[in-house]
């Protein structure tokens, strides 16, 4: 018997209710609370908010920094109506990796940090009382995780993480905690994909239940009417004068799927859809078989305080943020992220590059530094690829199975920044993203982004993209600084130069370009880290860009500054936002508007 990754929703035959709040919380740096009970009370605990990161909490170092084992635990009250229900336990996320357990047993064990975990525990809840969940999690990287990095241990013992990738490895329990109640027999998946008949469009569907019963399925307009009608597990609805989903013109219909018995409804479940179709035809990216340019922003779940953890207050201002430039599109840079951003795409019209967190396979404690310098890191040589290769497609195969019914996801990106020139990184992608293509009913092309190593005679993975996606740097950390950017744009126009040469017809989409800036900073002539500085890069990009039709895209890097690992290379973080950490603008977000209004 399956167990369900649906979205929780509340009808007549679901319920859930959430365990956000403060939880009981405890560092086990020596690993010692699983032989010692952890799991059945934790012993010393302090509170900590859930959900969010932990990190930004403490006012030392030492906690901050914290790498190792953690606990969560938690009381919940279960009502014994819900007795003869199946009870599910789903967490959106808990990084890296987690086992849980619910009145002293083990439910279940989860790998990668940034997808949900969802356990049945039926078996394991008692009704009409108390219950108890407790979670052991583990933020420790390795060159078999996503992301990749590494460890060092201090002469006292203390582990420090190191990755290979410029973010803050931030951890916790990032995402909500639902108890759900669903029908022992129950609507477990669903797969949608469209097809565009002139005005009219046609919805194909796949239900997977863990049952015989029969199925139908309605499909509402926005106003609650009825506009189509179907029977059974798989069909097709047909819908006259269809409403399409368009780039920021946003129409979602209502897919109602409900499980029939001999005493009425089993189970029902509802999702919003968009009709959409997305195609690649030579160097133009289609929506509805019309071309769009993207247009936005790299980003990252990242805020003051919260760390990685998730807010709807947040992701409101990013929306309006995102909206005020004119902006289209954001890549989830580096990881999935919480299902709640892709609620609010689909509902605001935005597109979505679907990123799994296959990032920092270089080798490199800096490798935006490392990008360009030609270093070949034998990344792909090692005896733990095995392992990390069965964890790259598992993460991929939750990503999709998670995203794929989101009108905003066009395209999942497989990869950020990884080793590309050797046989051995083709042979490692190639499983990938056949791997890939078997999971997504809508075939939506997949992409990866490339960064300078993979330039365009050395690089060995591009064929397997549908679009390439280029992190580029020049006039930053190539040829950085007022009094070369002539010659950076040279450098930058040679390499493009090249890829034109090689006649792919594809679309390229450029997913990461900026300068660290400090708001405070103004110099005139510019110097680095100004915000004329940041203009006049910008603007040097975009003679570019607008050089080569083959670009079909520009995603700046990055939406608003956030915090990294500490180092000369960074003040308190990435500074590349266009946007302050608090979501205010640098005068670069003039400069995208007024660029994106007609672009």
């Amino acid at each position: 018997m399956g167990v369900s990754e649906l979205y929780p929703v509340v009808n007549s035959t679901r319920s859930f209710f959430a365990l956000d709040g403060m939880w009981d919380f405890r560092f086990d740096p020596e690993s010692i609370g699983k032989k010692e009970g952890w799991a059945v009370a934790l012993p010393s605990p302090i509170p900590m908010p859930v959900p969010a990161s932990f990190a930004d909490f403490f006012t030392d170092a030492v906690d901050r920094d914290y790498c190792g084992d953690f606990w969560y635990a938690k009381d919940f009250f279960l009502n014994q109506y819900e007795e003869g229900k199946r009870i599910i336990l789903r967490f959106g996320s808990v990084t890296h990796r987690c086992t849980v357990y619910v009145n002293g047993v083990e439910a279940g064990s989860h790998e990668g940090g940034f997808l949900p975990v969802v356990l049945d525990v039926t078996d394991l809840v008692k009704y009409g009382e108390r219950n108890h969940i407790a979670v052991w999690a583990n933020n420790e990287l390795s060159e078999t995780t996503l992301p990749c990095g590494t460890v060092k241990v201090r002469k006292d013992g203390r582990k420090i993480a190191k990755p290979y990738f410029d973010f803050f490895n931030y951890s916790g329990i990032h995402r909500s905690v639902h108890v759900l109640s669903i029908p022992k027999e129950s609507i477990l998946d669903f797969d949608t994909r469209y097809e565009l008949k002139g005005d009219d469009a046609v919805v194909h569907y796949s239900i997977r239940t863990n049952g015989t019963n029969p199925v139908t399925v309605k499909l509402l307009d926005r106003e609650g009417n009825q506009v189509a009608y179907s029977e059974g597990n798989e069909g097709s609805l047909f819908v006259a004068n269809a409403h399409l989903w368009k780039v920021r013109n946003a129409y979602l219909y209502r897919l109602v799927m409900t499980i029939h018995g001999d005493a009425g409804i089993i189970d029902s479940y509802e999702s919003r859809i968009g009709i959409r179709t997305v195609r690649i035809e030579g160097t133009q990216i289609l929506i509805n078989e019309e071309p769009v340019y993207l247009k936005g922003y790299g980003k990252h779940e990242d805020f003051d305080i919260l760390g990685r953890g998730f807010s709807w207050a947040v992701a409101k201002r990013d929306f309006e943020c995102m909206k005020w430039t004119n902006a289209n599109c954001f890549r989830t840079s580096h990881y999935p992220y919480a299902e709640e951003w892709y609620q609010m795409a689909d509902e605001e019209g935005f597109l979505i590059i679907d990123e799994v967190p296959a990032v920092g396979m270089m080798r490199s404690t800096h490798n935006f530094i490392a990008a360009g310098m030609g270093g070949y890191t034998s990344f792909f040589e090692t005896p733990t690829v095995p392992q990390l290769l069965a964890n790259h497609k598992a993460q991929v195969e939750e990503m999709i199975i998670r995203d794929k019914n989101h009108p905003s996801v066009i395209t999942f990106s497989l990869f950020n920044e990884p080793e590309t020139i050797s046989e051995y990184a083709y042979n490692y992608f190639k499983e990938v993203f056949e791997w890939a293509r078997t999971l997504d009913p809508q075939h939506r092309p997949l992409t990866g982004a490339f960064e300078k190593n993979s330039k365009p005679e050395l690089c060995q993975v591009y064929p397997l993209v549908d679009i390439v996606c280029m992190n580029r740097y020049y006039g930053w950390y190539i040829n950085g600084g007022a009094s070369e950017m002539d010659e950076a744009e040279e450098l930058f126009r040679d390499e493009m130069d090249r890829w034109a040469a090689k006649g792919l017809n594809k679309p390229f989409v450029f997913t990461e370009f900026g300068t660290d800036t400090l708001g405070s900073e103004h110099k005139l002539p510019s110097v680095m880290w100004t915000q004329e500085y940041q203009n006049e890069y910008y603007a040097m990009n975009f003679r570019v860009f607008d050089s080569y039709p083959f670009v079909q895209g520009e995603l700046t890097w990055n939406f608003a500054d956030f915090q990294t690992s500490e180092g000369v290379f960074r003040v308190n973080g990435n500074k590349k936002g266009v946007f302050t950490r608090q979501r205010q603008p640098k005068d670069a977000a003039f400069t995208l508007k007024k660029r994106w209004e007609t672009k």
